[in-house]
Formats: structure tokens, C-alpha cells, sequence
């Protein structure tokens, strides 16, 4: 079983930086920033993304109530759309809607899944979808749509505050993050929480920085039935899960002169540098990206013009004019989908001594098939048993275990051809183990 981590990260100082956690059961901001949230959004559907902050506190004409809320957070249905695993083992979205009455909950879930059939048909998404577990959390609005829709002056009554012209930018879609968290805590659990607002505007937001009794760190909001705002929640997952950070650049910001930067797909070396030193992308440099062209040094990144260079010369995290990641952003996502799922669970308790006759099971998340030669080996007390390989279900007797005390392992490895670290190739397998008394 994996260390559990913060999944959203914080936007600070051009970079990204791990949210801290904060006292559970209330939403909380980073040190000297109460009361103010970096959100990032896209001024328009196919170009770059932009930041600022925004009070946390949502505006009074919009948080105001004509009566009292339709349904009690409580009291909201939540129905496992996906579920590949426990949730210690798997990463879980929660998906809440907001500007469906409850005449229009079916409305909501074929939106949500329209928004996750989009996003997990884009590559790394689409081949490790079984590591997700999706929860649509059904959240009644006494009003249908979204404030601010079409106009800055409309005023809907929803279950979290949907509201375009968030800081007076049109496209900017902020929400209540209370009662975000409110209603994510109603699903078994929340490691990313989407929200779909009922509306085909365009627009959404990712948030950042933030800590919560139902457990996420972070929120993304997106239009219901924008046909491009589904891009929108792909590219904050980036962030999130792979921990990457922003290509594009904002004119005027200069040169960048920091440190190397933490981020996978940025780097203040040219080419034969990263050669030379053998880090970052040097394995993929000269390949042939997904995103077109070949993967080398583009200067540019991170908001800065300067100084600092990206793997190709667009992808995902420059400009929703594309929805691939780059080869170097593949790679740090997968990585970070096995930061906090397991491509291998036990079905059989590790928690008890086992005779050598007791069942041991375990579960293979389920990959895309010919993704990769994926295949369980087992071992007793650290000799792999070859006979057994591929097995997900035997006893300790039929690995030859007789008398004494000994530790059964099963073990499962990604050998996908987007994996060339090999610190993440490590990181990409795990294991289980029990002790067994003959």
C-alpha cells in the first residue's frame, strides 16, 4: 500500500509547491494568504491559461438564498460510477454537480460522464483509467444553471455557488469551496474532486493550496456542455497528479535565474546539458512526440520567457489548442497515479498469520490490455517460486511452503514502454506479503 500524499499543489512564486495540510475539518489557506485563493483559468478555449487570486468568500448576491437549500449535503446520493479497488489502493474522483435541480440529477450524471469519457480518452488517462475509482455525488439545486450565465447579472440559487465573472473575469467559473467540501464527504473518499456546472458557457477554474475534512487538497470546476471545457479538468490533473507545471510564459516576466526548477518538464539546461548531467528528459530528447515535432529544449516555460526550457514546443500544459502530453509529462503522470494508487492489492488479509492451506488472493488493477507485460511473480522468503508466476490466487502449500514460519510475497511490475527512469519503473510496482506458519 502506498504513503497517501496532497494530490493539488499550490501556484507560488512561478512554481510548483506541495500544499501544506491544515487543521482537518475546516478548508484552509497557505501562511499570509487568508481569505485569498490562487486560481488558474483560461481566458479562452483553445490558448494559454492565466492566474490570480480571488477572495475565498463568494460574493454576497450570489451566496445569498431565496429559500432554503433543496437537499442537506447529508442527505445527497452517491453512486459509484467506477470502482477498480479499495480506495487505499486507488486514486478517487468525486464528482459534484452544481445547477441541477432534482428533476435534472440524470442530466448531471450523462454530463459527468460525457466530461470523464472525454478526459480518459487522452493518453496517459485512458491506459490507467483502472487506477481510478469515479463517485458522482448528486448535490439538488433549487435553481437550474449557473450564475452568470449569460450574463454577469444572472443570479441562480445552487448547491455550491457556481458563478461565472468570478474577480470580474467572464470565464473564470469559481464556487463555494465549503460547501464543495461539504458535499465531497458524502463519498467514501476524495483524493480530486471535480465540479460540473450546469451550463454551455465556457469556462472553469483550478484551485489550489486548500485542505479538507473530506480530504482533497485541491478543486476543478468546468462547464457541463462546453465541448472544450473538459480540458480544462485534464489539464489540472497535470498539475495535480503529475506535478507539473505550466509551459506557457506570460510576456514581460523576464528571464527566469532560480534554482533548477523541482518540476518534471522544466529545466534551465539546453540539451547537451541535460545530456551531460543525465536528468530531467535526457532519455526521450530526439524522440518523436505525441504533440508533434521531436522532444528537445524549448525556451520558454513556467511563465517565464526566458532562462528556462519545456520539452516540445506545445502539449497540454502550454495550450488547450491540444489535449497530449508531451512523452516527459506522460511519464511524471503515470508516476504520479502510482504515488497514490497500487497496481497490485491483496484480497486475502496481510494483517494475520496464515496456515500454508489458507487461499492467498490478490488483484491486478485493470490497465489498458497490451499496455504492458504486467504479470504477478510470487516468492517465499525472497526466492522467486517460477512455477507460480501469473497466478493471482494459491495457497502456501502449492509455492512448496511445508514447516516453520515464512513470508509469501507477491509482487506485480509496469513494464509500459512510457516508463525509461528507472526510479519510476521502481516506483511503478509494488507488493504484498503475508507471513505463513506450516
Amino acid at each position: 500500500m502506498r504513503v497517501r500524499i496532497p494530490l493539488f499543489s499550490a501556484l507560488a512564486a512561478g512554481s510548483l509547491a506541495v500544499a501544506a495540510l491544515g487543521a482537518a475539518g475546516s478548508v484552509t489557506h497557505a501562511a499570509g494568504d487568508e481569505g485569498t485563493r490562487t486560481v488558474e483559468y483560461f481566458p479562452n478555449a483553445h490558448g494559454e491559461g492565466r492566474h490570480t487570486k480571488v477572495s475565498t468568500a463568494v460574493p454576497d448576491r450570489i451566496a445569498r438564498e431565496k429559500g432554503a437549500p433543496a437537499q442537506a449535503p447529508g442527505a445527497a446520493q452517491v453512486t459509484p460510477l467506477q470502482k477498480t479497488g479499495p480506495s487505499d489502493g486507488r486514486l478517487d474522483l468525486v464528482i459534484i454537480g452544481d445547477g441541477y435541480t432534482a428533476a435534472q440529477q440524470a442530466d448531471f450524471q450523462e454530463d459527468a460522464q460525457s466530461k470523464l469519457d472525454a478526459i480518459f480518452a487522452i493518453e496517459p488517462y485512458k491506459s490507467y483509467k483502472g487506477l481510478f475509482n469515479f463517485w458522482l455525488v448528486d448535490a439538488v439545486s433549487n435553481d437550474s444553471g449557473v450564475s452568470g450565465d449569460p450574463t454577469q447579472d444572472v443570479v441562480k440559487d445552487t448547491a455550491v455557488n457556481s458563478y461565472f465573472f468570478c474577480d470580474g473575469i467572464e470565464r473564470l467559473l469559481c464556487v463555494d469551496e465549503k460547501k464543495v467540501d461539504s458535499y465531497a464527504q458524502a463519498a467514501p473518499d476524495s483524493d480530486i474532486v471535480f465540479v460540473v456546472s450546469n451550463s454551455t458557457k465556457y469556462g472553469g477554474a483550478g484551485y489550489s493550496g486548500l485542505t479538507s475534512t473530506a480530504g482533497h487538497t485541491g478543486i476543478a470546476t468546468m462547464s457541463s456542455d462546453n465541448d472544450r471545457s473538459y480540458l480544462i479538468g485534464a489539464h489540472e490533473l497535470g498539475h495535480s497528479i503529475g506535478l507539473l507545471a505550466d509551459e506557457y510564459q506570460y510576456a514581460g516576466y523576464g528571464t527566469y535565474d532560480g534554482p533548477e526548477p523541482a518540476e518534471p518538464n522544466t529545466t534551465e539546461q539546453t540539451a547537451d546539458a541535460m545530456l551531460n548531467s543525465r536528468t530531467k528528459w535526457y532519455r526521450w530528447l530526439g524522440e518523436s512526440d505525441p504533440s508533434g515535432g521531436t522532444v528537445g529544449t524549448y525556451e520558454g516555460g513556467g511563465y517565464y520567457e526566458y532562462g528556462i526550457y519545456r520539452p516540445t514546443a506545445n502539449s497540454i500544459m502550454r495550450a488547450l489548442d491540444t489535449d497530449k502530453f508531451n512523452l516527459p509529462g506522460q511519464e511524471a503522470m503515470i508516476a504520479g497515479f502510482y504515488r497514490d494508487a497500487d497496481l497490485l492489492t491483496a484480497r486475502t488479509s496481510t494483517a494475520r498469520t496464515l496456515s500454508t492451506t489458507d487461499a492467498l488472493r490478490v488483484d491486478l488493477a485493470p490497465l489498458a490490455e497490451g499496455l504492458s507485460a504486467t504479470t504477478v511473480t510470487w516468492s517465499v522468503d525472497g526466492v522467486e517460486v517460477a512455477k507460480a508466476k501469473g497466478e493471482t490466487g494459491l495457497t502456501a502449500r502449492a509455492l512448496g511452503v511445508r514447516k516453520g514460519t515464512h513470508t509469501v510475497t507477491a509482487t506485480a511490475v509496469d513494464h509500459s514502454a512510457a516508463l525509461r527512469d528507472p526510479a519510476v519503473r521502481k516506483a511503478a510496482s509494488n507488493s504484498v506479503s503475508w507471513t505463513v506458519r506450516g
